[in-house]
């Protein structure tokens, strides 16, 4: 059960508040016997709650008395308090976040072949966008009409995020796909990624009809290969192999496609 403690105020304070909503104007003695805090406790504790302006005090009266706030606005008071304490917590973390993407590489051999892989689809996308994510020179894409059990607004929703953070950093992107492709996905959304992705300089795209299966090229030295199910018109994972050899097999393939593609402008 909630209580005053999840907003930040000790068990003393808890209950001091409460006592005050009861009793009215009351003095600090009287607060201490209605509310079980200690005698040599109840100044620091009513100290605090003025600091949180959750009480207000009547100087000119002897001896000197308290009163709660209306208890909606302590509520807004303490929740502006502990909003404001999380979004100094996020800045902070943010901080280290850019101090260590400085002081951390990766320090991957690139000419000794490794794969790995994800199956399920929430997997699949999650592993390709980290694998865009990593990009320092070009992305190529090349894909086909989605696979059924991919939700695939969601799915294009979070490349075309990685995308766009690729391209202002620098990154070559270069898109094939099928005609029919964006008939899979909503037409508004169709027109949004267009419009963030076509007025960059180094985003290059085009369209081509004999289009077998989907596939990631990044930076000449990786591919990331969907597996469609065996069973069924659906994607069953992914393969991520790191193979400069292999890579340029594909990246040569992917070049005669692409010449005899069509601009989109």
């Amino acid at each position: 059960m909630a209580n005053l403690r999840d907003l930040g105020l000790s068990e003393y304070e808890s209950r001091a508040f409460r006592s005050l909503l009861d009793t009215g104007p009351t003095t600090a003695k009287a607060l201490s016997r209605a509310s079980d805090v200690p005698m040599g406790r109840i100044y620091d504790v009513l100290n605090s709650l003025e600091t949180h302006d959750l009480v207000r005090s009547q100087a000119a009266s002897r001896p000197k008395k308290y009163v709660a706030v209306e208890p909606e606005t302590a509520l807004d008071r303490l929740l502006a308090e502990k909003k404001r304490q999380l979004d100094e917590k996020a800045s902070q973390y943010e901080s280290i976040v850019d101090d260590l993407s400085d002081s951390l590489e990766s320090t991957e051999p690139v000419d000794e072949p490794f794969w790995t892989a994800a199956v399920g689809p929430d997997e699949t996308i999650d592993l390709l966008v980290e694998r865009l994510a990593a990009a320092d020179e070009r992305i190529v894409i090349v894909g086909s009409v989605p696979s059924q059990g991919v939700d695939v607004t969601n799915a294009a929703d979070r490349i075309v995020d990685e995308l766009d953070a690729a391209l202002e950093r620098g990154v070559d992107v270069s898109m094939l796909l099928p005609p029919a492709f964006f008939d899979h996905i909503p037409e508004r959304r169709g027109r949004e990624y267009e419009q963030r992705l076509q007025p960059q300089p180094n985003f290059s795209y085009r369209v081509a009809e004999a289009i077998q299966g989907t596939f990631e090229i990044i930076d000449g030295v990786e591919v990331c290969i969907e597996v469609p199910h065996p069973l069924g018109d659906a994607t069953f994972g992914v393969i991520d192999l790191k193979d400069s050899t292999f890579a340029a097999e594909v990246r040569e393939a992917f070049e005669k496609e692409w010449a005899n593609a069509r601009t989109v402008d």
